[in-house]
């Protein structure tokens, strides 16, 4: 009667990898039960998150062939909008189907964006990130969110849904993405590892609160409907401060590298898997996040009735 903190499936986002590819489903050997799957091998796991009553998954592409400019992100037969094409036609509004917008899976540089003398061209990148997300709106998609930190995606983004008649469509901005070393699964699964350099030039410095509230305000400014503080478990106290500051819903992403310790750890004995987990997630939400995209969705949603 007295808990403060509330953790159910309805708080959930459960990101999805899906790839153009033969087989329908393939292991990510970093990320333990976790996979990449085909469109054609989808439907099963989706059938699986609405069972679960999980309300909603977040959709990465890989593409079968990438090139300097990423045009597999918004072509019309991409594999994310395949992806979309299908699900809505499968499972309609039982699911809603939110897409990640970036470069990184579909440029074969591994970078968020257009390469220019060695390093991302902030504006030329806004043009494809906007197109990215018109395709996948038109393809279907209920929600689209830039994870690449370029500065005025969420206002190149939101005009061009706004003009083309998506004005409803919502988007969930990475508002706060640190440059972390916690991605390193992530980029396995995604396939997406810079070939050349890091990210920091784009993403944020770790040891920067108050930069994290300025790229917030931002945000909010250009039009997001949804920001999001990522990594989850590290920067607990930018998701705080974010929560006291903004009166807007806010997500946090428990990353793949937070997904892959406690797992492993797990594995060996040294920790109670489901206690882990369900700490861990109920401290994000403790913090004050209205939304946790989680690769731990299905088993805290398989959980929920005993927690």
């Amino acid at each position: 009667m007295i808990q403060e903190t509330e953790l159910s499936p309805n708080h959930l986002i459960y990101p999805v990898f899906v790839k153009e590819m033969a087989e329908k489903k393939v292991p990510i050997p970093a990320m333990p039960d976790v996979y990449q799957f085909s469109v054609e091998g989808l439907p099963q796991e989706i059938e699986e998150v609405a069972s679960l009553s999980i309300p909603a998954v977040l959709l990465f592409g890989i593409p079968e062939k990438k090139d300097e400019v990423g045009s597999g992100a918004y072509a019309e037969d991409g594999v994310v909008q395949k992806a979309v094409r299908v699900i809505k036609k499968l499972f309609g509004s039982d699911i809603m189907v939110i897409t990640d917008v970036c470069m990184c899976e579909y440029t074969n540089h591994g970078h968020c964006g257009v390469i220019k003398d060695g390093e991302v061209d902030n504006d030329e990148t806004l043009k494809l990130l906007a197109r990215s997300a018109h395709s996948h709106v038109v393809a279907g998609a209920d929600m689209v969110a830039p994870s690449d930190m370029m500065d005025g995606r969420v206002k190149a983004i939101r005009e061009t849904l706004d003009i083309s008649g998506f004005c409803t469509i919502p988007i969930m901005s990475y508002a706060a993405k640190y440059a972390s070393a916690l991605y390193g699964p992530f980029r396995e699964a995604a396939e997406s590892a810079p070939q050349f350099g890091d990210r920091r030039g784009y993403q944020m410095d770790p040891p920067n609160q108050r930069e994290a509230l300025r790229e917030i305000r931002l945000d909010i400014q250009e039009g997001a409907d949804i920001i999001m503080v990522k990594p989850a478990l590290f920067y607990l106290d930018v998701l705080s401060m974010a929560k006291q500051e903004f009166n807007i819903p806010l997500a946090a992403y428990s990353v793949s590298g937070e997904y892959t310790m406690i797992k492993l750890a797990a594995s060996k004995g040294y920790l109670d898997y489901e206690r882990a987990v369900v700490e861990a997630n109920t401290s994000i939400r403790r913090a004050g996040a209205d939304i946790i995209i989680t690769y731990f969705a299905k088993d805290l949603a398989g959980w929920y009735k005993t927690l």
